[in-house]
């Protein structure tokens, strides 16, 4: 064993170090502050046009799926451009699936925001 116990206090400064990192993603990132926007947008648009428990749960999942991939595409960069300043092929390869992946994420969440407030914006204008 390691010899360190349970703490409270360690478990909050723990949480802090994570809503910092959220903060600097939010703040340092440009395509975290479209997500941010995205996002904001699906809960302000799930909120007006009252979206079913499961939907809601569907929205929620997309979301923190984009920002996870957004949050290890920028860890990836972050420590790659620190242990690898110059360029690298391997390094490159690995920024580019990164990349890829909140890419993917993305679109994905793009796909189920269609599937889940297309039907609802036209019942809202045919009103």
């Amino acid at each position: 064993m390691n010899g360190n116990h349970f703490s409270l206090k360690s478990r909050l400064r723990s949480f802090r170090y994570a809503f910092k990192g959220l903060a600097s993603l939010i703040r340092n990132e440009h395509n975290s502050r479209i997500h941010f926007f995205a996002a904001v947008t699906a809960i302000i648009a799930a909120i007006i046009l009252n979206i079913s428990t499961l939907e809601w749960t569907v929205i929620v999942i997309v979301i923190g799926m984009v920002f996870m991939a957004e949050l290890l595409n920028s860890s990836i960069e972050a420590m790659s451009d620190s242990v690898r300043p110059e360029f690298d092929e391997g390094i490159r390869k690995a920024k580019d699936y990164a990349a890829a992946a909140v890419l993917i994420a993305a679109l994905i969440s793009l796909i189920a925001g269609g599937i889940i407030f297309i039907p609802g914006i036209l019942r809202f204008l045919s009103c």
